[in-house]
């Protein structure tokens, strides 16, 4: 089950997970979002990952859901069960950027409610419907998508930064809840991913957008800060998100990995 499933790194853990021989439930809302300066996500988009996935290999569940609605991420959980017998992996992965590009004071109370309200209290609303799920088979990962800005801070993104870190913390106080029924929880903190035109990402052109910097010029921007004078690839984080979900890191629980090409290392 991948939430933000409709682009970026929603569709590369998709693809990734399909040619591995998995079945996949798509969830995304789609659309626009009030209060969200950009587009989101759209339903052609969604179906175009489960297009692709299908091609793959892989049986495909679709579902519309906000996570920022409990009941609904309750009714894909049951659908998805319904369906494949059991959930093995969520990959909590929608979020928003934007709105951002300010300092903390210039923030009102409607910005920071949707940036916290998505990309922290999204990911625990997909947790709730999937945690005692996972508990009453004795097995299952949980990998939350956080991000560089859940280990450092970045001048004017109050909220998307406080969001991260409060997610990097969620992974750890869950997977000490669930460790006892070998329910692993991870993180994983991904760099400056860049906006591959087959994922269709857009995720560093917003940031670019709130920072005021030329979508023409904002990858070598970017690259500049970039220890390995390269940005992270959707793939990338695609394949650190598989490892997860094997039993080849069946010992790895409450951990955060950083794909960041050395960004956080400085």
């Amino acid at each position: 089950m991948i939430t933000g499933a409709a682009r970026g790194l929603g569709r590369a853990c998709a693809l990734a997970y399909a040619r591995a021989g998995a079945d996949l439930s798509l969830v995304d809302v789609p659309g626009a979002l009030p209060g969200v300066p950009y587009p989101l996500g759209s339903e052609s988009q969604l179906a175009h990952t489960a297009d692709l996935c299908r091609e793959a290999g892989a049986a495909v569940l679709v579902r519309h859901a906000d996570v920022r609605d409990l009941k609904a991420l309750h009714s894909v959980a049951a659908d998805t069960e319904e369906r494949f017998g059991a959930i093995d992996v969520l990959v909590n992965n929608a979020g928003i950027a934007a709105p951002s590009g300010m300092a903390a004071h210039e923030i009102d109370e409607s910005e920071w409610q949707i940036m916290i309200d998505v990309d922290l209290s999204g990911a625990w609303r997909a947790i709730h419907a999937v945690g005692s799920r996972m508990i009453r088979r004795r097995a299952g990962s949980i990998i939350n998508i956080a991000s560089t800005a859940g280990l450092v801070g970045y001048r004017h993104f109050a909220g998307y930064v406080a969001a991260k870190h409060g997610l990097v913390g969620l992974t750890k106080a869950v997977a000490l809840d669930y460790a006892p029924q070998r329910v692993r929880v991870n993180a994983l903190c991904p760099g400056s991913v860049r906006d591959d035109s087959f994922m269709e990402g857009r995720m560093l052109s917003e940031i670019a957008r709130t920072l005021s910097i030329p979508v023409s010029e904002h990858e070598e921007t970017f690259v500049q800060a970039q220890p390995m004078n390269a940005l992270v690839d959707p793939e990338d984080v695609a394949c650190a998100a598989l490892w997860l979900a094997s039993d080849d890191s069946r010992q790895m629980t409450g951990s955060v990995l950083t794909i960041d090409g050395g960004f956080t290392a400085r």
